[in-house]
């Protein structure tokens, strides 16, 4: 009896081990499910982390610097730069010209007012460097609009200098190299100076300015050249008029006129460059026969710089 007991027993004891262990498994499987959870979770987080943390961490040196260029006047620019550091260096310069440099002084904004040179379609080119090497650049293209006109021609060792203004003109400066500024007074709209050229090649700073405070600078490099010597004279017989023209270059070319105003007048040209070497032109003699009656000559004689010396005499055979 106690031995049938003793196996029910066991046979229950079983039994409810058998149905025990899926409550065990659900529970193992709850908890793995919840440790996984819990780890995707902190896997997330720390992802979002990173990347917030990566965002805000960017330094800011590598902000870049801001420029802004403005055409504030008929013919000037204002550069505008901005910056969240110090500034090391900016430059900037017209066309294919030399770069011109502007002392930053560690300032982080920089301000600077430019002349537009003449012409049309100018490129400025600006260039920008921080205290961290970040840089920055502009390009962009001007044309002057200018309310005075200057035009320069040159002869021999005399400069004209012809203006028009649309206002009146008040005064012009201009000085050679660096040597000291000399200033002309100006009225009406227009006006015409001469200026004496020193020998050589030289740099011309001229600056005009109209009673309103407009300015129009002109800065052009001039070469001085002397004019040739002419002299002219008539041989003992009186028969033939003789011209003597000398130059340090050498003469080129020499013209003369035989009563122009007249229905016979008489033009001829004497290229020398195309019969003499330079150094056998540098002094030249040339006779030509009077007409009868009166001979006006207009005469010219031009040197390899395209410069000439005129005379105008009279003589009657």
């Amino acid at each position: 009896m106690n031995q049938i007991l003793s196996v029910e027993n066991t046979k229950k004891e079983k039994r409810r081990k058998i149905s025990n262990a899926p409550i065990e498994i659900q529970k193992i499987v709850t908890i793995f499910a919840i440790i996984m959870i819990i780890f995707g979770v902190a896997l997330i987080g720390s992802g979002s982390y990173a990347m917030y943390k990566g965002k805000s961490s960017t330094p800011k040196s590598a902000t870049r610097p801001i420029i802004v260029v403005t055409q504030t006047a008929g013919t000037q620019v204002t550069i505008q730069i901005t910056h969240d550091k110090p500034l090391s260096k900016v430059t900037y310069k017209w066309n294919d010209e030399e770069a011109i440099e502007i002392e930053t002084n560690s300032k982080s904004e920089i301000s600077q007012i430019i002349e537009i040179p003449s012409g049309n379609n100018n490129k400025l080119s600006i260039f920008v460097e921080d205290i961290n090497e970040q840089t920055a650049t502009n390009e962009s293209m001007y044309t002057a609009q200018r309310n005075i006109d200057v035009q320069l021609e040159a002869n021999g060792t005399d400069l004209k200098v012809s203006i028009e203004s649309e206002k009146e003109l008040a005064y012009m400066t201009y000085r050679w190299d660096d040597e000291e500024e000399q200033e002309v007074e100006l009225s009406g709209n227009q006006a015409e100076e001469t200026i004496e050229i020193p020998k050589g090649l030289h740099t011309l700073t001229l600056i005009v300015v109209d009673i309103e405070n407009n300015t129009q600078t002109e800065e052009q490099e001039i070469k001085a050249v002397t004019k040739p010597k002419l002299n002219i004279t008539v041989d003992q017989a009186g028969e033939n008029f003789i011209i003597k023209a000398s130059d340090e270059e050498g003469v080129k070319r020499i013209e003369f006129t035989i009563n122009a105003d007249s229905e016979n007048a008489e033009r001829n040209s004497l290229d020398l460059d195309k019969v003499f070497p330079i150094e056998e032109r540098k002094e030249f003699e040339y006779a030509y026969p009077l007409r009868e009656g009166d001979n006006k000559l207009i005469i010219r004689a031009y040197n390899e710089s395209g410069v000439y010396e005129e005379a105008r005499v009279m003589f009657r055979k």
